[in-house]
Protein backbone atom coordinates (compact mmCIF):
# COMPACT_ATOMS: atom_id res chain seq x y z
CA UNK A 1 0.00 0.00 0.00
CA UNK A 2 1.38 3.12 -1.07
CA UNK A 3 4.44 1.80 -2.61
CA UNK A 4 5.50 2.87 -6.01
CA UNK A 5 5.45 0.19 -8.53
CA UNK A 6 8.99 -1.36 -10.64
CA UNK A 7 6.91 0.25 -13.80
CA UNK A 8 6.12 3.70 -12.20
CA UNK A 9 9.97 3.66 -11.70
CA UNK A 10 11.18 2.69 -14.90
CA UNK A 11 8.58 4.72 -16.20
CA UNK A 12 10.19 7.79 -14.20
CA UNK A 13 13.88 7.42 -15.28
CA UNK A 14 12.71 8.26 -18.86
CA UNK A 15 10.79 11.01 -18.20
CA UNK A 16 13.47 12.61 -16.41
CA UNK A 17 16.14 11.61 -18.91
CA UNK A 18 13.82 13.20 -21.78
CA UNK A 19 13.28 16.12 -19.34
CA UNK A 20 17.01 16.57 -18.84
CA UNK A 21 17.24 16.38 -23.36
CA UNK A 22 14.99 18.20 -23.20
CA UNK A 23 16.82 21.49 -21.13
CA UNK A 24 19.61 20.79 -22.67
CA UNK A 25 18.49 21.07 -25.94
CA UNK A 26 17.05 24.67 -25.11
CA UNK A 27 19.85 25.60 -23.58
CA UNK A 28 22.18 25.15 -26.65
CA UNK A 29 19.71 26.80 -28.64
CA UNK A 30 19.21 29.73 -26.59
CA UNK A 31 23.21 30.34 -27.05
CA UNK A 32 22.87 29.98 -30.87
CA UNK A 33 19.42 32.39 -31.19
CA UNK A 34 21.57 34.98 -29.37
CA UNK A 35 24.42 34.64 -30.49
CA UNK A 36 23.35 35.23 -34.23
CA UNK A 37 20.19 37.00 -33.90
CA UNK A 38 20.81 39.07 -30.55
CA UNK A 39 18.74 40.15 -27.86
CA UNK A 40 15.67 41.70 -29.81
CA UNK A 41 15.26 38.62 -32.32
CA UNK A 42 15.53 36.05 -29.89
CA UNK A 43 12.37 34.98 -28.08
CA UNK A 44 11.69 32.26 -26.44
CA UNK A 45 9.42 30.96 -29.22
CA UNK A 46 12.31 31.14 -31.62
CA UNK A 47 14.33 29.29 -29.27
CA UNK A 48 11.65 26.91 -28.51
CA UNK A 49 10.92 25.86 -31.89
CA UNK A 50 14.74 25.64 -33.09
CA UNK A 51 15.27 23.34 -30.10
CA UNK A 52 12.13 21.17 -31.71
CA UNK A 53 9.77 21.82 -28.49
CA UNK A 54 6.76 23.71 -28.12
CA UNK A 55 6.55 27.20 -26.35
CA UNK A 56 4.83 25.57 -23.35
CA UNK A 57 7.56 22.48 -22.58
CA UNK A 58 10.03 25.82 -23.04
CA UNK A 59 8.38 27.40 -20.42
CA UNK A 60 8.05 24.64 -17.94
CA UNK A 61 11.58 24.23 -17.70
CA UNK A 62 12.30 28.46 -17.91
CA UNK A 63 8.93 30.61 -17.03
CA UNK A 64 10.79 33.31 -18.55
CA UNK A 65 12.84 34.80 -21.36
CA UNK A 66 15.59 35.88 -18.72
CA UNK A 67 15.22 32.70 -16.83
CA UNK A 68 16.57 30.92 -20.29
CA UNK A 69 18.94 33.06 -21.23
CA UNK A 70 20.83 33.82 -18.19
CA UNK A 71 20.73 29.61 -17.69
CA UNK A 72 22.06 29.11 -21.62
CA UNK A 73 24.86 31.15 -21.24
CA UNK A 74 26.07 29.76 -17.75
CA UNK A 75 25.68 26.13 -19.16
CA UNK A 76 27.20 26.72 -22.02
CA UNK A 77 30.50 28.83 -20.35
CA UNK A 78 30.85 25.61 -18.20
CA UNK A 79 30.84 23.25 -20.88
CA UNK A 80 33.97 25.19 -22.31
CA UNK A 81 35.16 25.61 -18.99
CA UNK A 82 35.12 21.68 -18.42
CA UNK A 83 36.33 21.04 -21.85
CA UNK A 84 39.16 23.73 -21.42
CA UNK A 85 40.30 21.72 -18.15
CA UNK A 86 40.33 18.49 -20.03
CA UNK A 87 42.53 20.16 -22.36
CA UNK A 88 45.09 20.38 -20.31
CA UNK A 89 44.74 17.99 -17.61
CA UNK A 90 48.73 18.38 -16.28
CA UNK A 91 48.30 22.61 -16.64
CA UNK A 92 50.63 23.88 -18.41
CA UNK A 93 53.82 22.34 -19.16
CA UNK A 94 57.35 23.79 -19.56
CA UNK A 95 57.26 25.90 -23.08
CA UNK A 96 53.54 25.25 -23.51
CA UNK A 97 51.66 28.01 -22.05
CA UNK A 98 51.25 29.60 -25.60
CA UNK A 99 48.86 27.19 -26.19
CA UNK A 100 47.29 27.57 -22.97
CA UNK A 101 47.08 31.08 -23.67
CA UNK A 102 45.48 30.30 -27.21
CA UNK A 103 42.96 28.49 -25.81
CA UNK A 104 41.85 31.02 -22.99
CA UNK A 105 41.93 33.70 -26.05
CA UNK A 106 39.52 31.14 -27.75
CA UNK A 107 37.03 31.39 -24.97
CA UNK A 108 36.52 34.59 -26.34
CA UNK A 109 35.97 34.44 -29.99
CA UNK A 110 33.33 31.92 -29.92
CA UNK A 111 29.57 32.27 -29.98
CA UNK A 112 29.25 31.77 -26.35
CA UNK A 113 31.31 35.02 -26.15
CA UNK A 114 28.90 36.49 -28.84
CA UNK A 115 25.56 35.15 -26.92
CA UNK A 116 27.26 36.99 -23.64
CA UNK A 117 28.21 40.35 -25.71
CA UNK A 118 24.61 40.73 -26.36
CA UNK A 119 23.08 39.83 -22.88
CA UNK A 120 25.22 42.40 -21.58
CA UNK A 121 24.30 45.18 -24.18
CA UNK A 122 20.54 43.92 -23.06
CA UNK A 123 21.28 44.26 -19.52
CA UNK A 124 22.79 47.53 -19.75
CA UNK A 125 19.32 48.83 -21.04
CA UNK A 126 16.87 46.43 -18.94
CA UNK A 127 16.51 47.06 -15.44
CA UNK A 128 15.29 43.33 -14.57
CA UNK A 129 18.15 42.22 -16.40
CA UNK A 130 20.87 44.18 -15.36
CA UNK A 131 21.24 42.06 -11.52
CA UNK A 132 21.47 38.74 -12.60
CA UNK A 133 23.91 39.33 -15.36
CA UNK A 134 25.77 41.08 -13.36
CA UNK A 135 25.99 38.25 -10.87
CA UNK A 136 26.26 35.84 -14.05
CA UNK A 137 29.08 37.64 -15.25
CA UNK A 138 31.03 37.86 -11.81
CA UNK A 139 30.40 34.02 -11.33
CA UNK A 140 32.10 33.44 -15.14
CA UNK A 141 34.45 35.43 -14.64
CA UNK A 142 36.07 34.29 -11.12
CA UNK A 143 35.65 30.70 -13.07
CA UNK A 144 37.99 32.44 -16.06
CA UNK A 145 40.36 33.31 -13.76
CA UNK A 146 40.53 30.10 -11.53
CA UNK A 147 41.42 28.23 -14.40
CA UNK A 148 43.52 30.31 -15.76
CA UNK A 149 45.54 30.11 -12.45
CA UNK A 150 45.56 26.79 -12.54
CA UNK A 151 46.64 26.29 -16.48
CA UNK A 152 49.52 28.79 -16.42
CA UNK A 153 50.68 27.78 -12.89
CA UNK A 154 50.41 31.15 -11.86
CA UNK A 155 51.67 31.85 -7.83
CA UNK A 156 49.71 34.88 -6.43
CA UNK A 157 51.25 35.01 -3.68
CA UNK A 158 53.79 37.06 -5.81
CA UNK A 159 53.15 40.21 -6.08
CA UNK A 160 51.49 41.75 -9.73
CA UNK A 161 51.09 38.01 -11.03
CA UNK A 162 47.10 37.91 -10.22
CA UNK A 163 46.53 41.18 -12.14
CA UNK A 164 49.49 39.71 -14.87
CA UNK A 165 46.46 37.28 -15.57
CA UNK A 166 43.54 38.91 -15.12
CA UNK A 167 45.46 41.37 -17.55
CA UNK A 168 45.79 38.35 -19.96
CA UNK A 169 41.82 37.73 -19.80
CA UNK A 170 40.84 41.19 -20.03
CA UNK A 171 42.90 41.10 -23.17
CA UNK A 172 41.47 38.05 -24.44
CA UNK A 173 38.21 39.90 -24.29
CA UNK A 174 39.72 42.57 -26.26
CA UNK A 175 40.26 40.17 -29.13
CA UNK A 176 37.15 38.77 -28.76
CA UNK A 177 35.33 42.08 -29.36
CA UNK A 178 37.63 42.96 -32.35
CA UNK A 179 37.21 39.23 -34.04
CA UNK A 180 32.97 40.43 -34.25
CA UNK A 181 33.34 42.53 -37.10
CA UNK A 182 36.94 41.22 -38.88
CA UNK A 183 38.93 38.12 -39.27
CA UNK A 184 41.34 38.94 -36.89
CA UNK A 185 43.31 35.70 -36.77
CA UNK A 186 46.71 36.76 -38.05
CA UNK A 187 47.02 39.42 -35.88
CA UNK A 188 45.58 37.57 -32.92
CA UNK A 189 48.02 34.64 -33.01
CA UNK A 190 50.84 37.61 -33.07
CA UNK A 191 49.35 38.67 -30.13
CA UNK A 192 49.09 35.72 -28.12
CA UNK A 193 52.81 34.81 -29.00
CA UNK A 194 53.91 37.89 -27.31
CA UNK A 195 51.32 37.21 -24.16
CA UNK A 196 53.15 34.42 -23.76
CA UNK A 197 56.77 35.30 -23.88
CA UNK A 198 55.46 38.35 -21.16
CA UNK A 199 53.74 35.25 -19.19
CA UNK A 200 57.09 33.06 -18.70
CA UNK A 201 59.19 36.05 -17.95
CA UNK A 202 56.52 37.31 -15.04
CA UNK A 203 55.35 34.27 -13.71
CA UNK A 204 58.77 32.81 -13.95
Amino acid sequence: MGGVSTADRAERVPKQDRSRATRQRLLEAAVACLAEHGWAGSTVSVVAERAGVSRGAAQHHFPTREDLFTAAVEYVAEERSTALRALFPEGAAAGGRRAVVAALVDLYTGPVFRAALHLWVAASNEEQLRPRVTELELRVGRESHRIAVELLGADESRPGVRETVQGLLDMARGLGLATLLTDDRARRERVVAQWALLLDGALG
